[in-house]
């Protein structure tokens, strides 16, 4: 019997369990921080080797709310996925299923319109610059700028989007006039580094808002303390298994 077992109080056979439980707790905790958007934004998590298949949220329902039984699975490949009962939101579709579809190093994407991170997005420069260390985690080709909005993310404009991401250093999609995406190899990872980038985002966005001149690291420093973030042992996990462990005690819901 697994921890997520023993916790949930039952045992269960539903399907890719462990990973439902992540990605719930990435919902709930992204709810908490106040980065989700009413019942807009989603997450996605493939669970196939080739990225196709993937577990998504349902439609419109709160952040606050989800759990891991209520997770659709979606098959990138299938052009019936909307005209289903339990059919995700289009856009979801459109930006989700396009990315899973063409970007198979994204095993998990996080869409967000987080306050600091979609004022980013909303300046002229667009660029997340290394002036503190957790900037850093996002210096060079981390971060890529969508600097030509098209619109809801339907289908087409989810398809351009995907583009962005062939480079499988690229962390971070500022959507320019739109908020960001993240992508990962896990729930964790991927949710650590959503985290990161509001934090930072938040950092220099107050540190603008001085309009005294700015602290910048060097390209040097700032790719050093990159690539060392970058290789960091476990921090991802451990944050996580955190926020799982406090949902775990006041609200364990979250896992059925």
């Amino acid at each position: 019997m697994t921890v997520a077992h023993l916790k949930s109080g039952k045992l269960t056979n539903m399907p890719f369990h462990e990973e439902r439980v992540d990605l719930a707790a990435a919902f709930r905790w992204t709810a908490r921080l106040n980065m989700h958007e009413a019942v807009a934004n989603h997450f996605s998590l493939s669970v196939s080797d080739d990225g196709t298949k993937f577990l998504m949220n349902p439609n419109q329902v709160h952040f606050s709310r989800v759990r891991a039984s209520d997770l659709l699975m979606i098959d990138a490949n299938d052009p019936e996925t909307l005209s289903g009962p339990n059919a995700p939101d289009p856009t979801a579709w459109g930006l989700h299923g396009s990315i899973h579809r063409a970007v198979p190093h994204a095993r998990c994407v996080m869409h967000v319109h987080s306050v600091h991170a979609t004022v980013l997005a909303s300046l002229a420069d667009s660029r997340l610059p290394p002036v503190d260390q957790n900037s850093t985690m996002f210096y060079g080709p981390r971060q890529v700028i969508d600097g030509n909005y098209g619109g809801l993310a339907f289908e087409e404009e989810g398809e351009r989007c995907a583009k962005l991401l062939a480079d499988p250093r690229v962390q971070v999609m500022i959507m320019g006039n739109h908020g960001i995406l993240v992508i990962g190899q896990s729930v964790a990872e991927t949710f650590n580094r959503m985290y990161y980038f509001e934090r930072a985002a938040e950092t220099y966005i107050k540190a603008l808002w001085t309009g005294r001149p700015l602290r910048m690291l060097s390209d040097e420093i700032a790719e050093r303390t990159a690539a060392e973030l970058d290789n960091y042992p476990g921090q991802a996990d451990r944050h996580l298994a955190e926020l799982k462990a406090i949902l775990d005690e006041q609200e364990p819901a979250y896992r059925n």
